[in-house]
């Protein structure tokens, strides 16, 4: 998956009828700073409220995910999120002027495209991903829906559906990278069944669908009087009615497209877990009611981890920076140099690694007999991966050095030994500030680090620096 964050070039514009309200929309799709989301903005309301793209705003799931916050909401806008998160957009606004996402064709690929149109633009920040440690399960208790995450450097989805109606008694679909998307999930439509299709006009529901932009299926030996009842509420003739007896394929654009499309339906929800997952997704019976809950149960497991927990850290990964690039953006060297590994670093955190070995020269002395290494040099392993990560934020980090200013809050946990291995995290805890002074640049940044050995903390600190110029550069 992509390191960087994307938003589109050109604002997109474009409308259509809601499927469920009825109501005309006119939408654009803006560009978007870093950081920024993905967020809704209903423009037809006093102060153009925003909705952000969260599984928090979720209030209801029959027929499509539906978003609301302080009084404003918006419908049905799993299609478009779909298609936002296969094509890996970060940043984006869709202005609607109702209530409703608009529908183009029953599908994502509509949205696809438009999307393409307006030309995609990496961004001077990193992505920042949900990853997983160790298998995830959720069981629905409402719908029998059953969901397994597993941990994976890419994102794939598999999912089955099984309905106690011909001809979706179990389906199977599958999607091993978003770059397959266009292609084998993306044109996959909405479906129902005939008898659920009035039922809905007659809730209120899809009061501007047009039935063949769906697939419907029909079980029942004697349709016909109920078929006219659907063509006498849409206004619309129907073509693409799926009856037994029939071949399937010749109205059907993939022999599984109900269950492409609720793997469809699984990647527009778990967008709104509000950053991309990094894992392989198994979901049995998905549907928008449990595809919500279980973002948010996964949601709520991953950000608890992150809070608590070791960074997750495969120590045989290729580094993003070796022990001689951090010599050409660190001062130190031996025997001071304490960071031999840079394996992750964005915006506002950073993860090194720190082998401790046997013939580190202060195990002469810290003890004898003994070997442990002094909680001083823990905290200074940190202080220098926080350097370069307060120094990835100036233009030429070359001509900068990091001071100590304070050390707060530090506590150590266990006893560093030989043959540990330091997992070194460094988070940015405000955003940095610099001024001039004296003609000379200068930064200051507070930083929380810590120091994991596998999964145990073994010491943390927060850290106040200050990153000044060297004097004639």
């Amino acid at each position: 998956m992509q390191r960087q964050q994307y938003t589109i070039r050109n604002n997109i514009s474009f409308e259509g009828m809601g499927m469920h309200t009825g109501v005309k929309i006119h939408a654009t799709l803006v560009p978007m700073p870093v950081h920024f989301g993905i967020q809704f903005q209903r423009v037809d309301l006093p102060n153009q409220p925003f909705i952000a793209a969260s599984v928090a705003n979720v209030v209801a799931t029959e027929r499509g995910t539906v978003l609301a916050k302080e009084g404003a909401q918006v419908s049905t806008v799993e299609h478009l999120l779909a298609a936002i998160t296969a094509l890996q957009i970060d940043n984006i606004c869709i202005q609607l002027d109702g209530p409703e996402v608009p529908d183009l064709d029953g599908s994502a690929l509509a949205f696809f495209d438009l999307l393409l149109e307006g030309r995609l633009l990496e961004q001077e920040a990193s992505r920042k991903f949900f990853k997983l440690k160790e298998k995830f399960v959720y069981d629905d208790p409402e719908t029998d829906s059953r969901y397994e995450v597993y941990p994976d450097t890419n994102y794939s989805l598999r999912c089955t559906i099984a309905y106690n109606r011909w001809p979706l008694e179990n389906q199977y679909a599958t999607l091993d990278h978003l770059k397959h998307f266009k292609e084998e999930i993306a044109p996959a439509r909405t479906f129902s069944y005939l008898d659920e299709v009035e039922a809905m006009y007659r809730k209120g529901l899809i009061q501007a669908a047009d039935p063949n932009k769906a697939v419907i299926f029909s079980d029942l030996p004697c349709n016909k009087a109920l078929l006219q009842k659907v063509v006498q509420l849409s206004g619309k003739e129907v073509h693409t009615l799926v009856e037994p007896g029939q071949s399937t394929s010749l109205k059907l654009r993939y022999i599984n497209e109900p269950a492409r499309h609720k793997l469809l339906d699984l990647i527009g929800d778990l967008s709104l877990m509000g950053r991309p997952l990094q894992g392989q997704v198994f979901a049995h019976k998905p549907g928008h009611g449990p595809n919500t809950r279980f973002a948010a149960a996964l949601k709520k497991l991953l950000t608890k981890q992150e809070a608590k927990g070791s960074p997750i850290c495969d120590l045989s990964a290729p580094p993003l920076f070796d022990v001689k690039q951090i010599s050409k953006m660190l001062p130190h060297r031996y025997p001071f140099q304490l960071v031999d590994k840079v394996m992750q670093l964005d915006d506002t955190s950073i993860t090194g690694l720190k082998n401790v070995t046997m013939n580190e020269p202060f195990f002469q002395g810290h003890f004898p007999g003994t070997p442990i290494m002094p909680g001083v040099l823990q905290v200074e392993a940190l202080a220098q991966v926080s350097g370069i990560l307060v120094l990835n934020k100036v233009a030429d980090p070359e001509n900068y050095l990091t001071y100590f200013l304070s050390i707060d809050a530090c506590k150590f946990r266990r006893m560093v030994v030989p043959g540990d291995s330091l997992i070194l995290h460094c988070q940015l805890l405000t955003d940095i500030k610099f001024s001039v002074t004296d003609k000379q640049s200068v930064g200051i940044a507070q930083v929380k680090g810590r120091v994991f050995v596998g999964e145990n903390l073994a010491c943390e600190a927060v850290l106040l620096a200050q990153i000044v110029k060297q004097n004639g550069v």
